[in-house]
């Protein structure tokens, strides 16, 4: 029996504002969060009487909170989470505190979530606005394939009490985008072949009323795409493609400019001939997680309705081991005529990227932003908890550092300096695909990457950050959608300078 690819597009649950805080605890309440400011503002919350006498039980004083939630058993079967939250923590801690609160309520799967909000107004607004967006993402789950699951019950409801008039319109679209982007990344690689990828692109094309333009095995090999077609040569009945996703923006609200973004898309990396071992080869159907993120960012854009255009390029293939796959000393020209020695086949990811950057700097965007699972150096250097960047303008890199703080998705900014150069001459090519060494391999990969961009104002987000086991910042799942929010705060600042 065939397995049917579960939804896709994500349906978050409704939200509710309630102006007045909640004073008195309906029955009908079965899951709350309570989230208390710093200070003594909180005193007034109903239901404080049994948070101090589990605090005392547990020996914690309520400053801890702003540390480690508490749960509570309350009168009448509620369930209760209080976190506090302090200004001075920053996004990050805000998101991870809310998610850690959030997650014994949603691990019962309710119906509705109710949140109550102490403190000042401004408070209220800013802590509603992220316990809403954590409470969509993880009461969106992915989906299941055991076949004696019931398929988990979506959070239907979030109750906001304490703010009215709020717009979480941002908030809304940046979960839906993350959510759309895990469960693609969490798609088995038998259930998200390039054929597959592509034909599940074209029915968010028609759904979202994007562009779509297709550059398949034979277009490219017109094109003389050879970088990107060497690593095609491994994937099954020239599936592989290079799509091109068209959002243009909406007239009237700005000026937004010009955007490319170009997404990794490998839906299974081998290793090819240089084959990895069972160890490095699990949870690689992962390597299309760039271009998944690249979706997520185009998905949230059209939900707000950016006046940004923008170019979205999805390099599909696969890396497979066969007669055809490519292999080590090869020399294949790429789509700008440079001509590229292979050293390792495990370093596909900068060769489906190098004749796609071609593409998109073709039309002369006003920026590329590209996302990749690309070096595993980079993990090396920063773990699975933050991603890295590499830009060709410092201005870019600095900006970008700024967009990760807050959103609560940290990046770390590496330099790429000219001399680094120097470890990719081939006496052969114009240029070597990498080193066997692997030192510093993120740096080379954005070196090598640089070639292809035509100059163009470049950013490259090599994706540690990914996978983390047990979640990470607002996501409680160990796929992380990382990038999105990034994506959608970058795209916000520049499309609508009253939001920077």
């Amino acid at each position: 029996m065939t397995m049917k690819t579960p939804e896709l597009l994500p349906e978050l649950a409704a939200t509710t504002l309630h102006k007045a805080p909640l004073r008195e605890r309906p029955v009908k309440v079965r899951h709350l969060l309570v989230v208390l400011p710093a200070g003594e503002a909180w005193l007034d919350a109903p239901d404080q009487p049994h948070l101090l006498a589990a605090l005392e039980r547990k020996g914690m004083k309520a400053a801890e909170l702003a540390k480690k939630p508490l749960v509570v058993e309350l009168p009448g079967g509620c369930l209760s989470a209080w976190v506090r939250l302090d200004a001075g923590q920053g996004v990050f801690q805000w998101a991870s505190l809310l998610r850690q609160a959030l997650k014994p309520l949603l691990d019962e799967h309710p119906e509705a979530v109710h949140v109550a909000l102490h403190g000042e107004p401004a408070f209220r607004q800013q802590a509603a606005r992220w316990a809403a967006y954590v409470a969509w993402l993880n009461g969106t789950p992915l989906p299941s394939l055991k076949s004696a699951d019931k398929p988990p019950r979506p959070l239907a409801r979030i109750h906001l009490h304490g703010v009215a008039d709020l717009d979480l319109e941002r908030e809304r679209a940046m979960a839906e985008g993350n959510t759309l982007a895990r469960r693609l990344t969490w798609l088995p690689p038998n259930l998200l072949t390039p054929a597959s990828y592509r034909a599940h692109v074209r029915d968010l094309a028609k759904a979202l009323g994007w562009g779509l333009e297709e550059y398949d095995v034979k277009r490219l090999r017109r094109l003389k795409a050879g970088a990107f077609l060497a690593v095609a040569r491994g994937s099954q009945h020239e599936e592989a493609a290079i799509v091109r996703l068209r959002y243009p923006g909406v007239r009237g609200k700005g000026k937004g400019g010009h955007i490319a973004l170009v997404g990794k898309g490998i839906c299974f990396d081998t290793g090819g001939h240089n084959l990895k071992p069972a160890r490095y080869m699990h949870n690689m159907h992962d390597d299309m997680n760039g271009s998944a993120v690249v979706l997520g960012i185009l998905l949230a854009a059209t939900r707000l309705r950016l006046p940004v255009s923008i170019e979205a390029w999805l390099a599909i293939a696969q890396n497979h081991l066969s007669p055809e796959a490519y292999t080590q000393n090869e020399v294949v020209t790429a789509l700008n005529g440079k001509t590229i020695e292979i050293v390792h086949t495990d370093a596909e990811g900068r060769m489906v990227l190098a004749d796609t950057l071609t593409l998109a700097a073709r039309a002369k965007p006003d920026l590329i932003l590209d996302f990749a699972t690309l070096t595993g150096s980079m993990g090396v250097a920063l773990g699975e908890r933050m991603s890295g960047i590499l830009a060709n303008r410092t201005e870019l890199a600095s900006h970008a550092v700024a967009v990760g703080e807050a959103v609560g998705e940290r990046v770390v900014a590496f330099p790429v300096p000219e001399d680094y150069d120097e470890a990719l001459e081939s006496q052969v090519a114009d240029v070597k695909q990498c080193i066997l060494e692997g030192e510093a391999d993120h740096i080379l990969a954005a070196r090598f990457l640089s070639r292809f961009v035509d100059d163009r104002p470049w950013l490259h987000m090599d994706l540690s950050a990914s996978r983390c086991k047990g979640g990470l910042g607002a996501v409680a799942t160990d796929i992380t959608g990382f990038g999105v929010a990034w994506g959608v705060e970058w795209l916000l600042r520049q499309g609508r300078p009253d939001m920077r």
